[in-house]
């Protein structure tokens, strides 16, 4: 915290990516989790049910990510977990992550059983609950933590998250909608 609060006035939020370099170094120690989850009851780190899918994604806050995604139909979300995806440093923490300083993302992990829900449903309910062409922000929400991402754990996922990428943007074009070109990163998880 002695990092964060040297640096400039106006560093939270960044607007632009790091580099590498430029990271925070983070710790070594994952943050602890509570053994279930709060509002589901299963657990809320793997070994997962061999049936179940992960699917983790950048929207915007990830508390209302979070809670979007108890509401989807079909009783198929099995687990949900928020934290950081896509950066560089280990095991940040929020106020870290907030001062731009750690390339992360605010993200949403899904666990999920596909014989309840597909992952197409989830991806639609992604893509319209946030403005993807926004850029490095949601809403008021600036900064690079804020920018949509979809991170995939295996091919399949990486070419169901690049189609739904293109649908929804030729869908946002056609219907004028957005401002611009999509900006949601695909990286691997």
């Amino acid at each position: 915290t002695a990092y964060l609060r040297a640096l400039p006035r106006g560093a939270m939020g960044l607007t632009k990516m790091i580099d590498k370099s430029q990271a925070l170094p983070g710790r070594s120690g994952k943050m602890r989790l509570s053994k279930n989850h709060y509002v589901l009851g299963n657990p809320m780190e793997g070994p997962w049910p061999e049936h179940m899918k992960v699917l983790v994604f950048a929207n915007g806050c990830f508390w209302g990510s979070e809670k979007g995604v108890w509401r989807l139909p079909g009783g198929g979300v099995y687990s949900t977990a928020v934290g950081y995806a896509a950066g560089f440093t280990p095991n940040p923490t929020y106020e870290e992550v907030c001062s731009g300083h750690t390339g992360h993302t605010e993200a949403c992990q899904v666990v999920y059983d596909p014989e309840k829900i597909g992952t197409v449903d989830i991806l639609r309910w992604f893509w319209e609950a946030h403005d993807p062409t926004q850029g490095m922000g949601q809403g008021n929400d600036r900064g690079t933590q804020y920018r949509s991402g979809l991170y995939f754990f295996d091919d399949e996922q990486q070419q169901i998250f690049e189609a739904s990428k293109r649908a929804y943007e030729a869908a946002l074009r056609k219907a004028g909608k957005g401002r611009g070109a999509i900006t949601t990163e695909i990286k691997a998880a």
